[in-house]
């Protein structure tokens, strides 16, 4: 008979991370081995904030620090359509960005029960990276990694890349320039094990956060129905008058 544990790990290193009732939710070191063990040549150029930061993240960011809706605890915001995830601070201060791998369908819910299925059994189309507004906290996935849990039911995390599976390209289609090859994962968020280790670990080692994971199809106001967009300036020039 298979070990179960080495399936599970295995399961890990090819795709995301196993059922969360398989999980145990508390700190781990685990993850030192993968950090040790990326490739510093393969890692992706920095993102420039500037440049990658488009519309409606700036718009999210601003809303968040402006209203405290993170109450003071580092936050995360994720745009699936650009495949980069931002980091930010208690205080809102940008701690750091970097290109990332998101669920290879599009859409911005999960589906029903996915969280306890086999990977197996998930179909193409539900693999998706769901949109919304999470408590995330670091704990463990099954074989021992660590993991900073975003969606907890529905077995969502964000994690270092894993690279077992050689035909997936997972370093280069993080490396590469643009966003079109960045849809591979079963919905978890995947980032450079050293951004992991150097941003998000550190933030979120000792208490939880939260993450902010963007829509791609629903409207802005739909999945966080306390944001208000500010008004254009179109909207400012006829108040004005």
């Amino acid at each position: 008979m298979v070990n179960r544990a080495k399936v599970a790990s295995l399961a890990f290193a090819l795709v995301c991370i196993v059922t969360p009732r398989a999980a145990a939710a508390q700190e781990s070191d685990a993850v030192d081995a993968v950090i040790a063990a990326q490739p510093v040549a393969d890692a992706p150029a920095a993102v420039d904030w500037e440049v990658a930061a488009e519309g409606p993240v700036r718009m999210l960011t601003g809303w968040v620090i402006a209203s405290g809706d993170n109450h003071g605890a580092p936050f995360i915001i994720i745009d699936k359509t650009i495949a980069k995830v931002f980091v930010f601070d208690g205080q809102g201060q940008l701690a750091g960005a970097t290109p990332a791998l998101v669920g290879i369908a599009t859409g911005d819910d999960s589906a029903p029960g996915v969280g306890e299925r086999k990977l197996s059994a998930i179909s193409r189309n539900d693999r998706t990276t769901p949109a919304g507004r999470f408590i995330a906290k670091i704990g463990t996935a099954s074989g021992n990694h660590e993991v900073l849990w975003v969606d907890y039911a529905n077995s969502i995390s964000l994690h270092p890349v894993v690279t077992a599976n050689k035909r997936e390209r997972r370093l280069q289609r993080l490396a590469s320039p643009t966003p079109e090859d960045n849809r591979i994962t079963y919905g978890c968020i995947n980032v450079p094990a050293s951004f992991y280790g150097n941003v998000v670990r550190p933030l979120f080692k000792k208490d939880a956060g939260v993450v902010y994971i963007l829509p791609e199809t629903k409207p802005l106001g739909e999945v966080f129905q306390a944001f208000r967009a500010p008004p254009q300036p179109s909207s400012l020039v006829e108040i004005s008058r």
